[in-house]
């Protein structure tokens, strides 16, 4: 399969997997025809240069850094919320560049992150059946038939939060947020970690003297003052992606403008399907997700299907088995990957693996079990001759209650003091930046 029989529009023609049934068909046209015709959210400038860092972090020079909410909502398109992520991006990022001694690239899951996948289409309460909450791209979460009937004006509105969000952080980061003279930007309130507390407070400590040593000797690095932000999310709704999907001039390529890094789901991922047809052709570096049911000779095929020219930077693969599964499903299928000699990008996503539900419903994940997916990741593919790339995690800058452990010990009780998602379990900020101290010991060690 060669990318001459690409197109656009190719995608139609294929099984679509989690489409979304509009009432109106004529609306979504309208919708999309719309989106079609405002400025792209991205440049494809800023797409190569993330393609390109991700081929450095192929050859070991760089690390990925890529997180934020399961599901972005509309409502928290704000300062303040969008500051904590970026907070929390560069605190976890500068502390892994002092573990690992390589510079991060770091991608949010922002600026887009408005559809989920669902394992059923509807969902059933007191007898009464509705369509399922897909995210604010499609969707409301309230449990009635206007709230839960798909709408198309919605496409809009997250084009609209799409590019409020990048708008802010683009000028944030522009103005100095991010330079690293001045880290008390970032603060957070992470000081009730006991120890790690402490670890935190030394590495930024060694920082701050080692820019203050470079500069005595060199004169200000101005490079110090400017960091740059890649954003990503599930390319789940074809027509959003579609929309906004454009051939760039001087440049021969078709480029998905809603993001720099859209991936596939694993619940979207069969070769044959309308996903990984409309992925195939765009020239934006991609991830898929890699689940415990991917069998090796599918995915040495859709390594060939995705990247056919072999490039490095391209492909991303976001792996996620879960802490009891990943040392029986991960080898088999590096092992598959090298033998063919394919170039890709391994990263590790040890979040949704390790999903649980308490007797109440509520979905939770372990600290322990997150640690553990990660730190066996590294491990396995060490041993199999390679690197793990970077991590995939979600997380939130606020002090939510939604994953158990970490350094305060949250159990199930402590889940209902502050519960916020209305789709999956985020770390919270102090959990997220001891996994960041956790994975820089680990890197550091590793060097010794």
């Amino acid at each position: 399969m060669t990318l001459s029989d690409w197109t656009p529009y190719s995608w139609k023609n294929k099984p679509i997997g989690q489409w979304v049934d509009y009432p109106d068909p004529d609306a979504l046209d309208a919708a999309v025809g719309s989106l079609s015709h405002f400025p792209p959210l991205v440049t494809s400038g800023e797409i190569e240069t993330l393609k390109s860092q991700l081929a450095a972090a192929e050859n070991g020079e760089y690390f990925v850094l890529q997180g934020g909410d399961c599901s972005e909502t509309f409502e928290a398109c704000t300062s303040n919320v969008i500051v904590s992520k970026l907070k929390i991006l560069l605190l976890m990022s500068y502390i892994l560049v002092y573990g690992s001694r390589k510079r991060i690239v770091r991608i949010g899951r922002i600026a887009g992150q408005y559809a989920k996948p669902r394992s059923q289409p509807t969902e059933t309460r007191d007898g009464v059946t509705l369509p399922s909450y897909r995210g604010p791209l499609i969707n409301r979460p309230e449990f009635d038939a206007t709230a839960r009937t798909p709408d198309p004006g919605r496409l809009l509105e997250g084009y609209a939060h799409a590019a409020m969000t990048l708008n802010f952080v683009r000028s944030f980061v522009a103005g100095g947020f991010a330079d690293m003279h001045h880290p008390e930007y970032w603060e957070l309130g992470f000081v009730n970690l006991t120890e790690r507390s402490k670890e935190y407070r030394r590495i930024f400590q060694s920082i701050d003297s080692s820019i203050h040593f470079m500069e005595v000797i060199a004169g200000k690095i101005d490079t110090l003052t400017q960091t740059e932000f890649f954003c990503s999310h599930e390319g789940l709704h074809l027509p959003y992606e579609f929309s906004q999907t454009r051939r760039v001039p001087r440049r021969e390529s078709w480029y998905n403008l809603t993001t720099h890094l859209p991936w596939i789901g694993d619940r979207t991922r069969q070769p044959d399907g309308a996903h990984v047809e409309f992925f195939r052709g765009i020239a934006n570096p991609i991830g898929m997700k890699v689940g415990p049911t991917m069998e090796p000779d599918e995915l040495v095929e859709l390594t060939k299907i995705l990247n056919p020219a072999n490039e490095k930077g391209r492909l991303c693969l976001i792996h996620r088995f879960g802490a009891h599964r990943i040392a029986e499903k991960l080898p088999p299928l590096v092992e598959a990957v090298l033998r063919a000699n394919r170039n890709v990008l391994w990263i590790c996503d040890p979040m949704h693996g390790n999903t649980q539900t308490t007797p109440s419903g509520l979905k939770t994940r372990s600290f322990d079990d997150i640690l553990s997916e990660l730190l066996q990741s590294f491990s396995i593919l060490e041993r199999e001759g390679t690197h793990l790339g970077g991590i995939h995690v979600e997380m939130t800058g606020e002090n939510v209650t939604e994953c158990v452990g970490g350094a305060r010990g949250l159990t199930m009780d402590d889940l209902y003091r502050d519960y916020q998602s209305d789709v999956d379990p985020r770390l919270n900020y102090e959990q997220s930046m001891e996994m960041a101290l956790l994975i820089a010991e680990r890197q550091a060690s590793r060097r010794r």
